[in-house]
């Protein structure tokens, strides 16, 4: 809005005129805050100062003195709601450090004290119901799912997603694993069976959609602040951390067992090209490891020493794409013809 908006919605008496002046701070303070940020940040914060890390020891050692207090005052018969109380201190608490101090770290602390509590009291709860393990699992992922989006919903944290997440990915997995599968993890190749579409159909189509569903949500909230000035980039962020794994493990041991190594470096570059449109490295980092498999394969080493090869390769291949990340994405971005939504994707500048 321009100041002559904001003057316009003052004489109609829509604003007065203390809440005209501080709007056009607030304006101008992310304005100035954006400037200041260099081209090719990703901006994300996990503590603001020493302080927040003091603090947050603080709250860590004071949550687990009030657990014990209560468990020993409490005694048995109380034992199971101990850690609801301790649910319920963290939700008291965040009144003030996350409302009101505004503090990362020790709200961070706090959602996960929150989100442990909720989870534990679920599942002990549940545990004594008479279901079966799966329907345990299950329900007791669902409740701590639905406690953290409650958690969002009041505190507006954007870690709390990536806690809600957690429990909505254990809910697919409670649902979707089996003894077998579980089993076949354990093994030397448990991991690449892991997360096939071949091997294990269900466990692997349910992890691919996870990560679809958690790569929407953070471009939900990417696209309602392309210059990641506010919480909607925060909470992308850590939707995309949820996601890149998830994606990422999927696709690439499917076609490296199925299809070769050659498929996988062509799936690695159209990731690439995914992480640079739509300006986030958590992509390439969850596929870090299938690159280098993709570079031992190209150089023709394996094994022994000959990884050191690798591991130089690997390391000058992503320091130069981070150092060169605004270049490369400006490049990419200009010869991409337009698609709905690019328009409110982060802005990319020169290729020079």
């Amino acid at each position: 809005m321009t100041p002559e908006d904001l003057r316009s919605a003052v004489a109609a008496g829509i604003l007065t005129e203390a809440q005209a002046a501080s709007l056009q701070t607030l304006a101008n303070d992310r304005a100035g805050k954006r400037a200041a940020l260099p081209a090719e940040d990703e901006p994300f914060e996990f503590f603001r100062g020493f302080s927040e890390i003091f603090i947050s020891i603080g709250l860590v050692i004071l949550l687990t003195g009030a657990t014990l207090l209560l468990t020993v005052f409490g005694g048995f018969a109380l034992l199971m709601l101990v850690p609801l109380a301790t649910a319920g201190i963290a939700w008291w608490w965040a009144g003030y450090f996350t409302l009101k101090r505004r503090m990362t770290l020790p709200s961070m602390v706090l959602a996960t004290a929150y989100g442990t509590g909720v989870a534990v009291f679920a599942f002990s709860l549940l545990a004594r119901g008479g279901l079966d393990e799966r329907s345990v699992a299950a329900l007791g992922f669902a409740l701590s799912a639905a406690a953290m989006v409650l958690w969002y919903r009041r505190f507006r944290l954007p870690f709390s997603a990536f806690l809600a997440g957690g429990a909505i990915l254990g809910l697919v997995y409670s649902l979707t694993a089996s003894v077998s599968t579980l089993a076949g993890l354990l093994g030397a190749d448990g991991y690449r069976g892991f997360f096939d579409l071949s091997e294990s159909p269900a466990f692997a189509t349910a992890t691919l959609l996870f990560g679809i569903g958690a790569f929407l949500t953070g471009m939900w909230f990417d696209t309602r602040d392309p210059h990641r000035l506010g919480r909607h980039a925060a909470t992308a962020f850590w939707c995309h951390l949820l996601a890149a794994p998830a994606l990422v493990n999927t696709v690439a041991v499917t076609l490296l067992n199925g299809g070769g190594v050659g498929f996988l470096a062509l799936a690695l570059v159209l990731i690439t090209l995914l992480a640079l449109v739509i300006d986030r490295r958590s992509f390439l980092t969850a596929a870090i490891t299938y690159i280098a498999i993709v570079i031992g394969w190209f150089t023709g080493e394996s094994g022994g020493a000959s990884w050191i090869f690798v591991l130089l390769i690997l390391g000058a291949f992503i320091t130069a794409i981070g150092t060169w990340w605004v270049q490369l994405r400006a490049r990419v971005m200009d010869l991409l013809p337009n698609f709905p939504g690019k328009s409110r994707l982060p802005p990319y500048g020169s290729t020079e």
